[in-house]
Parts: C-alpha cells; structure tokens; sequence
C-alpha cells in the first residue's frame, strides 16, 4: 500500500481549539474522579473518627499536612462544579438552551456559580 502525502490529516490539540462546552464536558469527567479520590480520604476520616482518640489523633496529623488543604478545596470546587453541571443538563433535558450562544453562557455561569458556591462554603467551613 502506496503512503499519499496528499491525504487530508485530522486536527490534533495543537491545532484544534476545543470549544468552551467541549473544556466544561472534559472537566465535568475530570471533576468525577477527583470526587472520587476524595470520598477515599472521607472514608479515611470517618474511620479515624470511629477508631478512638489515637486514630483520630493521627488523622488529624496528616490532615494538617500543607498538600491536604488543596485537595480538599480542589474537593469542594469538585463538587459544586459537578452539582452546577449536572443541573444545567436537567434544563438541556427538558429541551432549552441549545443555541451556540446560549451554550456558551450557560457554561460560564455554571463555572462562575461553581467558584462562588466554593468560596461561600469555605468561608463558612
């Protein structure tokens, strides 16, 4: 089989630009995971917890590390993103806002409200 310079190739990362609704969908999978991972360390917590003084004590050892307090807003933001995401495919399921334009606004209203739900609740944790 001859090899055709000619040929048409497909777009990659570099020369594709994904559209904002294509970011949100990809971090809405991410976020998932990250949702995941953190339920382990909850499981962790409330094990500590339930274990006695000791184990609690050495929980909260480890919970003071510098690396934990970013993982656990990355958690927060994790779940509100996840939580707003979810609610605007309620409102794509009853068939509203599929014009590009209004896409795009709704995907940047779900990453503004995700922000501020975060912010609202690590002030008040």
């Amino acid at each position: 089989m001859a090899s055709n310079s000619n040929r048409p190739t497909s777009p990659h990362l570099q020369i594709y630009k994904l559209p904002l609704t294509g970011i949100i969908s990809i971090s809405h999978r991410i976020t998932g995971v990250m949702l995941s991972a953190g339920l382990l360390l909850i499981v962790y917590i409330l094990s500590a917890v339930s274990g006695g003084i000791d184990n609690y004590d050495e929980m909260q050892a480890v919970m003071n590390n510098w690396l934990i307090t970013p993982m656990y807003w990355g958690f927060i933001f994790a779940l509100f993103f996840h939580l707003c995401h979810g609610v605007r495919h309620l409102i794509w399921d009853a068939g509203e806002t599929f014009a590009k334009e209004t896409l795009d606004y709704y995907a940047k209203i779900e990453l503004g409200a995700a922000f501020v739900l975060t912010l609202i609740a690590l002030i008040f944790i």
